[in-house]
């Protein structure tokens, strides 16, 4: 087999640098990757057949040849940057690593084909947003990964209520009544399209028990005025990169009550300097919204491009701290509100992520009678109905001007 190591070592170290990893970070994760290539040339191996298992298994080997070579053991984390310099290795070799490893059985391949067919439905027919494909797929294939495991058929057939029930009590241990119900919602789409696909005979989405909610009967996390002051001033004195990025991000949360998705995909060109007005794409409907760009929002995203922002050619506005510099996901949004408010001393009961920001804006308009058209459009949301929600939250203000009226205690 004729060597490949020098082409995919070049082609590593060219992904690294784009990716704008430090140099001495590269020459270790090239470092690395060329043993491993080298372990996998004496054993007459092909990229194409690594696997995750194979790496540890490599790892494991190279451990003990620390060993051998040195007279002790590494350290407990050694392996972490060999690790990291195989995974980058193999991502920047390969389309897609970690492969998917084949189906073992013939009723997991026909539970991979189903899961594959719903996905296609919910893009083509459905339209809907990602995050949403995103969490329905993932019950779809954990519920199938269950009915598969519990009995080994191929097809679901033989799907009954009780079936329904039993998945429902494996998934209901440490979620909250309304997260088990987002769980029940998920599982009825999937059973319908079994029924619509003609996968089983009858519908049995209307089987699924979920707990009742009573409309509007929890009242969200929310920040008062003076906590969102206090968060956004000791951000802003943060003048380093990871400051200077919180502090544009808790700006577009505390001013539009964006999303986490909206802000993870805010992309450079939907700031237009001139007209002054920010364009966002909707995570729920996938719309299109141009709004006004807000004087402190436009500064802080300004300071962040121009002294925190890492040099990249990716055009999402914020990304990553450190290497490789990609885009913010919804962990590491939470992540920054979270950390800001245990800067400024701020503990909430219940829900603290990028969320709560959005529910204090929608406080916030209501408390300024802000027609609810034109929060609704602040907000994303196309109907009014949606903003009810909020309407608690801003009604717990009456407890504070109650007056206390004299009276006498009735006695039964």
């Amino acid at each position: 087999m004729p060597s490949s190591k020098p082409e995919e070592l070049s082609k590593l170290r060219d992904t690294l640098h784009r990716q704008r990893y430090s140099p001495t970070v590269i020459q270790n994760y090239c470092l690395y990757a060329g043993q491993f290539l080298a372990y996998l040339e004496e054993r007459a191996i092909d990229l194409r057949d690594v696997t995750p298992d194979l790496v540890a298994e490599y790892l494991r080997h190279a451990v003990r040849q620390f060993q051998k070579d040195r007279g002790r053991a590494p350290g407990s984390n050694w392996a972490s940057i060999p690790r990291s310099g195989i995974y980058a290795l193999m991502r920047s070799a390969l389309p897609e690593w970690p492969p998917v490893p084949p189906a073992t059985t013939e009723a997991e391949r026909v539970a991979r084909e189903v899961c594959d067919q719903y996905e296609r439905w919910l893009q083509a027919e459905r339209g809907l947003a990602e995050p949403s494909i995103t969490a329905l797929m993932w019950e779809a294939r954990h519920f199938c990964k269950w009915f598969v495991q519990r009995y080994g058929k191929a097809g679901f057939a033989d799907l009954s209520v009780r079936d329904i029930d039993a998945y429902m009590d494996v998934r209901a241990p440490g979620l909250t009544r309304k997260s088990l119900k987002d769980v029940a919602e998920r599982l009825r789409g999937f059973l319908r399209h079994l029924h619509r696909c003609k996968l089983h005979p009858n519908d049995l989405s209307g089987h699924v028990i979920a707990p009742l909610l009573y409309a509007y009967e929890g009242i969200p996390s929310i920040l008062t005025a003076e906590q969102i002051a206090a968060v956004l001033e000791l951000a802003g004195q943060d003048s380093s990169p990871l400051g200077l990025r919180d502090h544009a991000i808790l700006q577009l949360l505390a001013n539009y009550g964006f999303r986490s998705g909206e802000v993870g995909r805010l992309q450079i060109e939907d700031i237009n300097w001139r007209a002054d007005t920010i364009r966002v794409q909707r995570s729920k409907s996938n719309a299109t919204d141009v709004l006004p760009l807000m004087e402190p929002v436009g500064e802080a995203i300004l300071r962040y491009l121009r002294a925190g922002r890492p040099e990249t050619d990716a055009r999402t506005v914020f990304l990553r701290s450190r290497a490789p510099y990609q885009a913010m996901k919804a962990g590491g949004l939470y992540c920054v509100v979270k950390r800001r408010l245990a800067v400024a001393g701020i503990e909430l009961v219940g829900k603290r992520g990028p969320h709560i920001f959005r529910h204090a804006r929608a406080v916030s308009m209501l408390r300024a009678s802000t027609p609810r058209k034109i929060i609704g459009d602040v907000l994303g949301h196309r109907s009014s109905e949606s903003i009810a929600p909020y309407l608690k939250l801003a009604t717990e203000d009456l407890r504070a001007i109650a007056i206390e009226l004299p009276g006498r205690e009735v006695r039964q």
